[in-house]
């Protein structure tokens, strides 16, 4: 029998916390660690217990679920971060993402999606919607890291498909290539780009204007 996904549920909001924790709680691949009021106290527990997964909300006392990230996943590299948040939010998501969030997860989503979330960034995955990303992100600032003229066509390529929400497997398919070369493209474009992780890669491609925003409305 594989070794369940080990989670750690950060929730202000008492019956919120629970509910998460009993519905990842039932899943027979999920185990949940710990259940914590505030962002200081992920942080603490995450450091203990070395969960593979925190789900912590963004607006929390102590410290907030931005500065939890940063602090959990410069203490522990291998640990995925989902930020929960409505879109009352907005204006925090793009911080959660680069404090190293995996992805973000809205209050609202059906509870097979939490149980689909945590899977998914637990194999690596980015949880990043590209029409919610969109809308959250408007207009983008502009890139920090490496410029597009430091990326080879192909490598353009795969980070354009990546910000549009495809799995590895996707990209291979559409491009015809193998995953090794796959996987070369993708530590090559987190170099460049200075990114940890998928969620940033996405980032940047909005960044650089590989793909835009979609107006409100539209």
């Amino acid at each position: 029998m594989s070794v369940p996904v080990r989670v750690l549920v950060a929730e202000d909001q008492a019956l919120l916390r629970a509910s998460l924790a009993a519905l990842l709680g039932a899943e027979p691949d999920l185990e949940v660690v710990a259940q914590v009021a505030d962002g200081a106290e992920a942080v603490r527990l995450a450091t203990r217990l070395r969960p593979d997964v925190v789900l912590t909300d963004i607006r929390m006392p102590v410290a907030d679920g931005i500065e939890a990230t940063r602090l959990i996943r410069a203490a522990l590299s291998d640990t995925r971060v989902i930020v929960l948040t409505m879109f009352e939010d907005d204006e925090y998501i793009l911080g959660a993402l680069r404090a190293g969030a995996a992805g973000f997860l809205l209050k609202d989503a059906e509870p097979q999606a939490v149980v689909d979330a945590v899977r998914t960034v637990h194999a690596g995955q980015a949880l990043l919607s590209p029409q919610a990303l969109a809308r959250l992100l408007g207009p983008v600032p502009p890139a920090r890291g490496g410029g597009i003229e430091g990326l080879t066509p192909r490598q353009r390529e795969v980070l354009t498909l990546i910000a549009r929400g495809m799995s590895n497997t996707e990209i291979e398919e559409e491009l015809g290539i193998t995953r090794a070369t796959r996987r070369s493209h993708v530590t090559a474009l987190l170099s460049r780009l200075g990114a940890r992780d998928r969620a940033q890669l996405v980032i940047a491609a909005y960044e650089l204007g590989l793909v835009r925003p979609a107006q409100q409305g539209s």
